[in-house]
């Protein structure tokens, strides 16, 4: 997986985003850096409120291709470009729960009928996955194999050609290494 860049800006900064979305009007090819800086924060927030990894991947997906189709009418109004991001993203969200028949609770409702992100949970979601992406090969393969993908311990053991023993070892260090990192985080 590719390390991204967290996407936590200062206000200062945001002549420089305000300079990236310039340049991706101008030539759409200049898109990938907004990408890259956005990705993970959309993501954490679609994937928390559709919970379902492929679902999450798709909507992600059509939020970035909405965003650079809709560029050239964009308009900096002095609000961070992840503003409209999440706001592409919630309509994208409750136009697939609306198609899909899911409903949305009331918690993830704001004022205007528009799911509301949470930005705190939003960034620590972020930061857990660029955490996972830190760790060590197998560690890595084992945790998505286990919660992202839903796998049982015998169904990864016999993918990855080890024994059980071995997963659940391998799930305890990378989980007892991920919890040192997000508490060392919050101290």
């Amino acid at each position: 997986m590719a390390v991204r860049r967290a996407a936590t800006k200062a206000p200062s900064e945001f002549v420089d985003e305000r300079v990236l979305v310039e340049a991706a009007q101008r030539d759409p090819a200049s898109f990938g850096a907004l990408y890259e800086i956005h990705f993970e924060r959309i993501y954490a927030f679609v994937i928390r409120r559709v919970r379902d990894r492929e679902a999450a991947e798709d909507l992600t997906s059509e939020v970035f291709h909405k965003a650079l189709s809709s560029l050239p009418k964009y308009e900096f109004r002095g609000a961070p470009f992840a503003s409209w991001l999440y706001r592409i993203a919630a309509n994208a969200i409750a136009d697939s729960a609306k198609s899909g028949g899911r409903e949305i609770s009331g918690r993830e409702i704001d004022c205007e009928g528009h799911p509301s992100p949470d930005l705190e949970d939003i960034e620590q979601h972020a930061r857990l996955f660029r955490l996972v992406d830190d760790l060590p090969g197998e560690q890595r393969r084992v945790v998505f194999a286990r919660f992202v993908d839903e796998k049982s311990i015998r169904e990864v053991a016999q993918d990855l050609g080890k024994t059980e023993g071995a997963i659940k070892q391998l799930q305890f260090r990378a989980l007892t290494t991920l919890r040192k990192q997000m508490e060392g985080a919050h101290a």
